[in-house]
């Protein structure tokens, strides 16, 4: 089925411009609505049981004003709140993700480095530690995102953690060519006849020897503690950075040992900054480009040409030591299927520290079906940062607040949300975009109306969603809460099951739910994940009414909706099934 992302992508550059939030907003609807109703029919042929002729669906009026009402409880308890924070940001999209909207293929590939940052002074309580090594000792870091070294602002190191100054020496081996090990291309400075000092995890001499080519002679040991409130100078702007004391995150399970910190583009990085009053840096706009922060970068690809300009410039100051390539789990946007990046914007939160306790006893009290389902939400909801609710799209429900022309301070209370919510509940929320500031502002503000512009940001459709126990329970006088029961797929512990713990923990403080029922994926017959592009798919349609053509009905039987019925019941639907194609030795 085509996504409306699919769709607004189709659109020329003319159509695209024409793109009004309001025209947008129309034909976000009209595929909405068509979606719905494609989808009912075919749960319709299956047999399932529901209220169709009375669905709830998110767009209504009175269900959005509802999610209104909960953002507003939300709000006036102090848990949601502005700031800037790094958070996953789709460039493909522009806007910011949840990560409930990330998926992580596993062989995507980063270009990773290995990159020095020259010392320049130790604290005064420390200054012979390094005497004999300066001006020629550096900290080596490494990173899978050479493109955040420009907003570097420290490296941390483990205060648990041994390091050692080595000496570098050449080998005879030629790294960059050696088998197995990919297209490792070592840099400029290990070619220089005076190599630097450099400091690295104790723990990890050997393999940087391996990895590297080169001899590592450990000239001393000192401890990570020592390691704090040195100086060194940024590679790229010359500006003198501090050595940090950084958390558990540090290990020798890879890299060096110490970790290139950027506050604007990471979550413990920017735990970390705060901790040390770090500048935030994140100088890479909407569409993942470096902007004029960032010097001669900008305007550069942030995830393309600009990586490799950055490595480039790297190695041309001599503070390269090794580019390889790097397979791993990383994330990309859900629904352009494009890579992430992890930036700092100014954006709604919802403060789940707040209430995190009251989430994890509540869970305690429902029961999972299946039992282990417990533990996986558990350990989701017990890790789980502040939760990123606005998002930068036209399309949703808007969060509303005023901003201030001048200060850009923001204007919500009770008086203004309540307001705003009684005209959503009457005319939807397109009322947002085509109500003048005045009109959607209370009696009481409107000598002030002058003064301030509607915000642009909706909320995250987890929000939405997650809001589904106030507009359904709470308005269907047949309907009670908490619900007897929620039932969908496991990856809705990090989604639906989750946001509407959080939001009900927030506002009545207990779970929406008594019960919760969780079943797995339907896979192909090698247990792939099924895909138009792998031509794997088996549609429900063609088991129960048979393929089209007299070719496809010797292929693929028509079984009717009741064989299909029988095979589901008959399988376990805690864990995922495999199915293959429809014909009769098959295993449906």
């Amino acid at each position: 089925m085509e996504t409306l992302q699919q769709l607004l992508q189709s659109l020329d550059q003319d159509s695209r411009k024409d793109l009004t939030p309001l025209k947008l907003r129309a034909k976000a609807t009209k595929f909405a609505k068509e979606t719905v109703k494609n989808q009912m029919a075919s749960f319709k042929r299956y047999g399932v049981w529901g209220y169709w002729d009375n669905p709830y669906l998110t767009l209504d009026p009175e269900y959005e004003a509802a999610q209104i009402e909960v953002f507003s409880q939300m709000a006036l308890r102090g848990c949601i709140y502005r700031g800037r924070k790094p958070v996953h940001w789709s460039p493909s999209s522009r806007t910011a993700l949840a990560e409930a909207e990330l998926e992580y293929p596993e062989d995507h590939v980063s270009t990773s480095v290995y990159v020095i940052f020259r010392v320049v002074g130790a604290p005064p309580t420390l200054s012979g530690l390094f005497e004999e090594f300066l001006p020629d000792l550096c900290l080596a870091i490494w990173t899978t995102t050479p493109w955040t070294i420009p907003a570097n602002a420290a490296v941390a190191v483990n205060a648990k953690l041994q390091y050692a100054v080595v000496e570098l020496h050449s080998s005879a081996e030629d790294v960059s060519s050696a088998p197995g090990k990919g297209k490792r291309r070592p840099g400029a400075v290990l070619k220089e006849e005076k190599k630097p000092f450099l400091v690295v995890a104790s723990d990890l001499v050997r393999t940087l020897e391996a990895k590297w080519g080169m001899k590592l002679v450990v000239k001393k040991l000192i401890s990570g503690s020592d390691l704090e409130n040195c100086r060194y100078i940024h590679p790229v702007d010359n500006r003198e950075c501090p050595v940090v004391i950084g958390g558990d995150y540090i290990t020798t399970d890879s890299g060096t040992g110490l970790v290139h910190t950027a506050p604007g583009h990471g979550q413990e990085d920017y735990i970390t900054g705060l901790k040390y009053g770090l500048p935030i840096l994140s100088p890479v706009d909407d569409d993942g480009r470096f902007t004029e922060e960032a010097g001669q970068f900008c305007g550069l690809d942030v995830l393309g040409d600009g990586n490799v300009s950055v490595v480039k410039f790297l190695d041309e100051c001599l503070s390269l030591i090794m580019e390889e390539p790097y397979k791993h789990k990383y994330p990309y946007d859900w629904r352009t299927k494009k890579p992430t990046i992890f930036r700092a914007t100014e954006q709604w939160f919802a403060s789940v520290e707040g209430f995190r306790q009251a989430a994890m006893d509540a869970i305690s009290k429902v029961t999972w079906i299946p039992a282990q389902a417990e533990n996986r939400i558990s350990a989701m909801t017990s890790s789980r940062s502040d939760w990123c609710i606005s998002r930068q799209r036209t399309w949703g429900v808007p969060i509303p607040v005023f901003y201030h022309k001048e200060s850009k301070e923001p204007l919500m209370n009770e008086a203004t949300i309540k307001h705003i919510m009684s005209i959503i509940a009457e005319k939807g929320s397109d009322a947002w975009w085509y109500l003048t500031v005045e009109e959607l502002l209370p009696d009481e503000y409107h000598d002030k109306a002058p003064e301030y512009e509607k915000g642009s940001d909706t909320m995250d459709v987890w929000f939405d969603s997650g809001s589904s126990w106030a507009a359904v329970l709470g308005k269907r006088n047949f309907l009670s809460f908490p619900a007897d029961l929620y039932l969908e797929g496991t990856d809705q512990h990090r989604g639906w099951f989750q946001s509407s713990l959080l939001t009900s923990i927030a506002t009545n403080g207990k779970a929406p739910y008594a019960t919760v029922v969780t079943h797995g994926f339907v896979l192909d017959e090698k247990g792939l994940k099924m895909s138009k592009s792998l031509g794997n798919v088996v549609d429900p349609k063609t088991v129960i009414e048979g393929g089209k053509g007299v070719k496809d009905q010797r292929e693929a039987p028509a079984y009717g909706a009741d064989v299909l019925r029988l095979w589901v019941s008959s399988v376990d639907y805690t864990g995922d099934v495999m199915v293959g194609p429809p014909n009769p030795s098959s295993n449906v």
